[in-house]
């Protein structure tokens, strides 16, 4: 056995899918065997790998050890000379395989390989090669040095930008992500170290391979694309305390104590730098709209004051009592920015038609609590009236304005006139147009371009040659290849030659319902699938959340007369508190073994399911999973409503 191939999956079955069709180009004609090992997905991994990848080794662990440990799994039984670990969220090259041997079986003092890397755009990924990250490279790293200088020796050490991205070099470390290594150099060096649970692990590993006399290289003969951040986020904190926390686990191994310290000393520095600006940043863009609106409001009920009273309510002198300004206002801008909330204007991409139905659900809440106060807190209707219309009008311009000069995620409505291209065959980009239109997208124009030479006929619009003309004529937004038809050479090349077009790729695997793309080093992977997760869509998860809380407080304010009918009240309190603090929801799937195998959205764990709705004896695995399906793909609160009045004399399970 000539290579050992190890992919270690947690929750990525479409990228993990793409992987393994472009793995099983790779191989053909090695001697090559591969290894799955799933570190307890939910989302449907190990069965899509049962019966799509019948001759792939899948090992199915039932809980998560961790990345290292799983590696470590497979390489122990594995036969290869060499063996490499694959991140499942890449592409490899046809002949990425091929290649790889032939370097390292020309290069025996190789015991480490990593590739060109490129990233959802055709972006070189700098991590394709580093340095190793002592105190002095990690200073410069964490300083903004290296970015300043990167043509410097001293500087740019880290991600070694001094070097050619189109020259093999040694280099010191490997990237996880593609990870080639001789099988008699793991034997010497050791396997990956356990203590890493993920990430610094191919550091360490690098590290030992050079102590072991071998050396690293980067080949960038071959390519692979990598989509990056699908298995974590890499604005979270707690992807900045786990990645940096690594990085003092590899200090107190190999570095002597005085540099050990040093080192950790710069780490944890950094840990709470950027721990603080990942929370700053995550406030910052959540809070951001609501506290613009909040400001604009008050700030135009003040101005509209200032007028009102002088001009038409104490024109002889006078004003509102301070009390207006000091409380009255700030509740009635609180009440407006939690109805815009509940009303999906916060929600991405921004709809007006939200802003105006939150704005006047506020005013008719405000208007009746206005009614029920003594005749002395009434201030004036007059002026919340006009505060509602100067809201509806300076909330939706700051969205305008936004839309234009802001951020992306300011972006207004959908955008329905999104203009595609799919490159391949004619059955296989019909198939993928039929997909794109399952999806939630509205595209406003799919063109098919033929991958070979020709004119245009059979409902092409033309041909590879003419991809930029295409691009630019027909204002095209988005390019999908079509994995069956379009080799991933093929597509690395075009991604690298367009991306001065502003354009964004994706890739529809042959037989998958998915197309997986990624717009930038930063991002996770962007996927278009079948439009089964209505009830994963933010409005939808926020409005089942808020009925569960106000249901549950609802129940306990009534307990005392429900526990009458129910058969087993101390059951009942205790699913009341479990919903109110999220370990469950009033209504999930029903119980089925095969939810798997449809790739349902991921919910908590329901007391009642749809099987509720009815009253039947018994009813089929086959019409469970049915009813799961409809429950995802159609879900409205108004759902979960019926089932709890159907069936509450359940909620004590």
């Amino acid at each position: 056995m000539k290579l050992s191939v190890i992919i270690v999956n947690y929750n990525v079955i479409h990228f993990l899918e793409q992987c393994l069709l472009s793995v099983q180009k790779a191989i053909s004609g090695l001697e090559v065997e591969v290894f799955v090992v799933d570190n307890n997905s939910v989302d449907g991994s190990v069965s899509m790998v049962k019966e799509k990848f019948p001759w792939v080794n899948l090992i199915a662990n039932n809980d998560n050890p961790g990345f290292s440990k799983a590696n470590n799994q497979a390489i122990r039984v594995s036969k290869g000379e060499y063996v490499l670990l694959l991140n499942p969220d890449t592409v490899v090259e046809e002949d990425t395989f091929s290649k790889c041997i032939d370097f390292m079986d020309q290069h025996p003092d190789a015991g480490g390989l990593g590739v060109k890397m490129v990233d959802g755009k055709g972006e070189f990924l700098p991590e394709s090669k580093r340095g190793l990250p002592t105190p002095e490279v990690a200073f410069y790293k964490l300083s903004g040095l290296s970015r300043l200088f990167p043509k410097s020796k001293r500087f740019g050490q880290y991600h070694l930008t001094y070097l050619s991205r189109e020259e093999t070099h040694k280099i010191d470390v490997l990237s996880g992500a593609f990870m080639m290594m001789r099988k008699e150099t793991l034997d010497k060096a050791g396997l990956l170290d356990e203590t890493f649970f993920m990430y610094g692990e191919d550091i360490d590993l690098s590290y030992r391979i050079k102590l072991a006399g071998y050396n690293n290289y980067y080949f960038p003969d071959t390519r692979i694309i990598h989509y990056k951040g699908e298995s974590t986020k890499k604005s979270s904190v707690n992807y900045v305390y786990t990645f940096y926390n690594a990085m003092v686990i590899f200090a107190e191994k190999h570095f002597s104590t005085k540099r050990a310290k040093l080192f950790s000393f710069i780490i944890n520095f950094a840990i709470w730098l950027r721990a603080s600006i990942a929370l700053a940043s995550r406030l910052a863009k959540n809070l951001f709209l609501p506290f613009c609106d909040a400001l604009l409001m008050y700030g135009g009920i003040f101005i509209i004051k200032l007028y009102w009273e002088r001009l038409y309510i104490f024109p002889d002198g006078g004003s509102y009592p301070p009390e207006y300004l000091l409380f009255a206002v700030p509740a009635y801008v609180l009440t407006w920015t939690i109805s815009l909330y509940l009303s999906g204007a916060y929600d991405s991409p921004i709809k007006l038609s939200k802003v105006v139905q939150g704005t006047l659900i506020g005013t008719v809440i405000i208007l009746v609590a206005y009614a029920l106060l003594p005749e002395h807190f009434r201030f004036s209707r007059a002026m919340i009236l006009m505060g509602t219309l100067w809201g509806i009008i300076a909330l939706s311009s700051i969205r305008g304005l936004l839309h234009y000069f802001g951020p992306d995620r300011y972006h207004l409505g959908y955008d329905e006139n999104k203009r595609f291209v799919i490159i391949g065959s004619k059955s296989e980009a019909e198939r993928v147009a039929s997909l794109l239109s399952k999806t939630a997208l509205k595209p406003g124009f799919v063109g098919f371009v033929s991958p070979s030479e020709g004119s245009r006929k059979d409902g092409f619009i033309g041909n590879l040659d003419q991809l930029k003309d295409i691009i630019q004529i027909y204002d095209i937004k988005e390019i999908i290849f079509c994995a069956k038809d379009v080799s991933s050479v093929k597509i690395i090349d075009l991604m690298s030659d367009l991306g001065h077009l502003q354009v964004n790729y994706k890739i529809a695997p042959r037989e998958s319902a998915a197309i997986i793309g990624s717009n930038s080093i930063n991002t996770s992977g962007d996927l278009y699938t079948i439009d089964v997760n209505a009830i994963s869509k933010q409005a939808n998860r926020r409005n089942k959340r808020l009925l569960d809380i106000i249901s549950s407080l609802i129940f306990l304010a009534f307990s005392p007369f429900l526990v009458f009918i129910m058969r087993r009240p101390a059951g009942f309190l205790k699913n009341i508190f479990a919903v109110v603090f999220g370990l469950k929801s009033w209504v999930g799937y029903c119980p089925s073994d095969s939810n798997e195998d449809i790739h349902l959205p991921t919910i908590k764990t329901g007391i009642l399911n749809p099987t509720d709705l009815f009253a039947l004896p018994k009813i089929s695995a086959e019409d469970r999973t049915q009813l799961n399906y409809l429950y995802a793909k159609d879900y409205h609160f108004r759902k979960d409503i019926n089932i709890i009045l159907r069936a509450i004399r359940h909620l004590v399970r």
